[in-house]
């Protein structure tokens, strides 16, 4: 998917900040969290290029009607995250990617993500990640300063529903 993105938008890094970025820290994470058809991603440099990638590769398109999986295109403000996000992404490149990276949310910051947006689906994602040591309610609470109040207060409070 990397390796596509990067050759459609022409841009050699990308963002993967959709439930798949667990894959950056954790290859080998449970099947629950493997489950989504979509990586949601942009390029980090020209991210009004992700219409491009969704475009091509998205949904419905021929490259998912082969390959199982696609490209969601988004923006930087798809997601709500902690104000220090960027200095916890985690680096993927290698022989497949074709030396476009991806920078893939930190488990933490999928977590935070997840429980602000807060619909049933991700809170189950973040139960799982729970349950599996991939991040930690004490590692969530570590980042509510980085939030708004009020987004901290919900992260909190959505973060008890997943016990």
């Amino acid at each position: 998917m990397l390796r596509a993105s990067g050759s459609i938008s022409g841009c050699r890094e990308l963002i993967v900040i959709g439930s798949q970025a667990i894959l950056g820290a954790c290859p080998e994470a449970p099947a629950e969290l493997l489950v989504s058809q979509e990586v949601d991603l942009y390029p980090l440099h020209a991210p009004e290029k992700a219409d491009l990638i969704d475009g091509s590769i998205g949904e419905l398109s021929p490259f998912h009607e082969t390959f199982g999986y696609y490209a969601h295109g988004v923006g930087p403000e798809t997601a709500v995250l902690a104000r220090e996000w960027k200095a916890r992404l985690v680096r993927v490149e290698n022989e497949n990617t074709s030396g476009t990276i991806g920078w893939c949310l930190s488990p933490l910051d999928l977590a935070v993500s997840k429980l602000s947006a807060g619909r049933d689906k991700d809170l189950g994602f973040v139960r799982v990640m729970l349950h599996a040591g991939l991040t930690s309610e004490s590692a969530i609470k570590t980042v509510l300063p980085e939030l708004a109040p009020e987004q901290a207060r919900l992260v909190v409070d959505r973060l008890v529903r997943c016990h």
